[in-house]
């Protein structure tokens, strides 16, 4: 790949992160939910197909399939609404966990003692620290900080090793962009979320809320008094659909969902994720078109049955992650040490 194509990419990003932003500023709930039901689809089917064709990036061809089949357990009491479902944070740390063992170590029986210390020490926070631990592993590491985190590590490596001027400023206007989201303060979107909105939105409330809550930004004076609330909205979801930080949370979501999914598509030239065979593209866009409709004739419904694409992706990307985090160290490393 010549510098010019990767200078192209990244100056293509900046253009996306600037118009994810302005998006998400203008109709924040519309845009999460539009690029969600749109986008998310055809960005999970590409990305599993992909990481399928590179081995999933372990060090064994059939790592993988331990990370699915805690996918299809974790699916199934969450699905089922299993009164087992409380012990879903607790799987989640462990895969996570495990997928750095299967990146990190080589042969099986390190693996093996590295996932089981790690499991050990999962279980001594899940018990002693429940609330905290179910948030961080439930909540939002399938979530914002899948899409906006560890989106931020793969720019930040990109940069780190084109060295070039247009990859680091992409770095700090994602940055940037997230804390405009965050904290810039205008009134922009001024209208109450209509009922179909509310309704479609409401299944991800939980994540808005604890946002609110992370960044306490929440003041008395801060609720919308300009207006009626609307009977469908309960008071104690005021604060996410009728305050400018329950707003400014949302653009912020709306921002990093909708430029993770265009950054994947932007980059198809690089990662070569489109080059597989025929069958694969076939099935691929055949189950997307499927999905969308399903979105379209009911959103809930659509929520429900591509539950695990969405979810399984995200643990399927892990070992991933931790390459990108042990290889930002390793440019790290050898910039401050100037090798």
């Amino acid at each position: 790949m010549s510098r010019i194509t990767t200078h192209t990419i990244d100056t293509i990003n900046i253009g996306l992160m600037i118009l994810s932003l302005i998006a998400a500023f203008i109709f924040p709930f519309e845009l999460f939910l539009f690029v969600y039901a749109f986008l998310g689809p055809l960005h999970y089917l590409t990305e599993i197909n992909w990481l399928h064709k590179k081995q999933y990036f372990t060090n064994n061809k059939y790592d993988y399939t331990i990370i699915i089949f805690f996918i299809v357990l974790i699916s199934t009491l969450i699905l089922t609404k299993s009164v087992y479902k409380i012990y879903v944070p607790l799987l989640t740390i462990f895969i996570f966990a495990a997928s750095f063992g299967m990146v990190f170590f080589k042969e099986l029986k390190p693996k093996i003692i590295f996932a089981i210390i790690c499991g050990l020490g999962g279980l001594a926070l899940y018990y002693f620290s429940y609330k905290e631990f179910r948030i961080l592993f439930s909540s939002l590491l399938p979530t914002i900080i899948h899409v906006f985190i560890f989106t931020g590590f793969f720019i930040l490596l990109g940069a780190l090793k084109s060295k070039s001027a247009v990859g680091i400023t992409s770095v700090v206007l994602f940055t940037l962009c997230a804390c405009a989201a965050l904290f810039v303060r205008v009134g922009i979107n001024n209208n109450v979320v209509s009922q179909y909105i509310y309704s479609s939105h409401h299944t991800f409330i939980r994540l808005n809320k604890i946002l609110i809550g992370f960044f306490n930004l929440l003041h008395s004076n801060d609720i919308r008094t300009d207006m009626n609330v609307p009977s469908y909205i309960s008071q104690q979801e005021v604060p996410v659909y009728l305050s400018q930080t329950g707003i400014s949370i949302m653009r912020f979501i709306a921002f990093a969902y909708t430029y993770h999914y265009l950054n994947w598509f932007s980059k198809t030239s690089v990662i070569q994720w489109h080059n597989t065979k025929k069958l694969n593209l076939f099935i691929i866009l055949a189950i997307w078109i499927a999905s969308v409709a399903l979105y379209i004739y009911d959103y809930k419904t659509g929520l429900s049955w591509l539950y695990i694409l969405s979810f399984g992706h995200v643990l399927l990307e892990f070992p991933l992650n931790h390459i990108s985090i042990l290889e930002i160290k390793k440019q790290l490393t050898l910039k401050f040490s100037g090798s």
